[in-house]
């Protein structure tokens, strides 16, 4: 493992955990490594909503650091890991918790065998893969079926989406708002809200500066939307070049 800050030292580590203590976790491996999570909300009475449930992109030196969402989960999994997260969500509602919450995962399997999960972390707030979801939600007026695993519009379609919130290159700072609306309409990757697919644009303000901003990419299937995120970010690098 590596510090994910660059400017973090060992010495400075090891001087902090002896002044304010740390707590130590056994690290789950496997052949194949995924973090999951479920998102889930309380309501005043005391009721569990299942929101939904998102695979993780994780970046950084180890793999520790968000950049970004695949919605939903895979089926493999998705079923097991909101039920977890409902009993935990009840305990929750018992303790007085109110509002959204979710609870992060692994899952792990070894060549040829199924898929294990472990529950690892709760987070008592909304979080990086609510604002794509509630952007999907917005846009299609469609619902989540929590046991199914799907979204889908009023009309039956399903819809799936990969989004990041660190979408960035240098060279992105030659480009302002429009000209981000310009290539998306050029290349017809913009949102159609006819058929409830394309691509979103958010955190816009950091494009300038840092030639940064997030995308929310939705389309019919995880594979179509994975398709059409690498298509943008592959347009983006070649106009901004």
């Amino acid at each position: 493992m590596k510090f994910d800050d660059p400017t973090q030292t060992h010495d400075h580590y090891i001087r902090k955990l002896g002044e304010v203590g740390g707590v130590v976790e056994e690290r789950i491996t496997g052949d194949e490594f995924r973090s999951p999570s479920a998102q889930l909300r309380i309501t005043p009475l005391g009721d569990v909503e299942r929101l939904s449930t998102h695979d993780q992109i994780l970046g950084g030196p180890s793999g520790q650091l968000y950049l970004g969402c695949r919605f939903p989960a895979d089926p493999a999994y998705a079923a097991t890991i909101m039920a977890d997260a409902t009993r935990v969500g009840r305990r929750l509602a018992e303790e007085g918790v109110l509002g959204r919450f979710a609870l992060d995962f692994v899952a792990v399997r070894s060549k040829g065998g199924a898929w294990e999960t472990y529950a690892i972390e709760i987070n008592l707030r909304k979080g990086g893969t609510t604002h794509p979801f509630l952007t999907l939600q917005f846009l299609t007026d469609g619902t989540y079926d929590p046991d199914a695993g799907e979204f889908r519009t009023p009309t039956g379609a399903p819809k799936c989406f990969v989004a990041s919130d660190d979408v960035a290159s240098e060279s992105y700072r030659a480009l302002t708002h429009d000209d981000l609306f310009d290539i998306a309409m050029r290349h017809r990757f913009h949102f159609d809200p006819s058929r409830h697919t394309g691509v979103v644009f958010h955190m816009m303000s950091a494009l300038g500066d840092l030639g940064r901003f997030g995308l929310t990419a939705v389309a019919d299937t995880p594979s179509g939307a994975d398709a059409l995120y690498r298509r943008t970010i592959a347009a983006l690098d070649a106009d901004a070049r």
